[in-house]
């Protein structure tokens, strides 16, 4: 006969009615994650790091609860932890830059366009695009770069398919005939 070596996984046949081991962890954690978040993100900068640093603080928090004496100083205890944690995710992480002797060339782009060139093209069908009426403008805008698709951008703009159709058809016409995009394109 053997032991079972996870006994949570021995009782699933038990009722879901189980309260947690620290009631009283739950309810902290519910009453204080919106403060506490807002620290982390105060560390982290970046919403989704935040999430993971608070998670981490929160579990560590877990695992000394029966060592925790002034359950009133819990934000600062877990303050901590969320600094600690962070400071030794800083002290961790790889650094990919190494000194070297000679700078190294990028690789050409294929086809031999100039990165310059194609900045320029850029610029200058921006510049193309905002001088179109501010309805033109907002259809080729949804169709080509945002990457719609024809019925999509009717119903975000709330005309029919075929007002879509008609004027993004005048609207590439008119960037076509566009002086300034004629000659960045020579």
């Amino acid at each position: 006969m053997t032991t079972p070596v996870c006994t949570r996984a021995s009782n699933a046949a038990a009722p879901a009615t189980q309260t947690l081991p620290y009631a009283s962890f739950s309810s902290y954690m519910r009453a204080r994650q919106p403060v506490l978040l807002r620290t982390a993100r105060s560390l982290t900068g970046n919403p989704s790091d935040a999430e993971d640093l608070l998670q981490t603080a929160l579990a560590k928090t877990y695992v000394a609860w029966e060592r925790i004496e002034d359950h009133r100083a819990l934000d600062g205890y877990v303050r901590r932890a969320l600094v600690n944690t962070r400071t030794s995710q800083w002290r961790k992480r790889k650094v990919d830059e190494f000194a070297c002797d000679e700078l190294p060339e990028p690789d050409p782009v294929p086809g031999g366009d100039d990165p310059a060139e194609q900045q320029a093209l850029r610029d200058a069908m921006w510049r193309a695009i905002m001088r179109l009426p501010a309805r033109q403008r907002a259809m080729v805008v949804l169709r080509y770069y945002e990457d719609l698709s024809e019925a999509q951008t009717a119903e975000v703009l709330g005309v029919s398919v075929g007002t879509v159709k008609s004027a993004v058809s005048r609207a590439l016409g008119k960037l076509r005939e566009d002086a300034e995009l004629g000659l960045v394109r020579k």
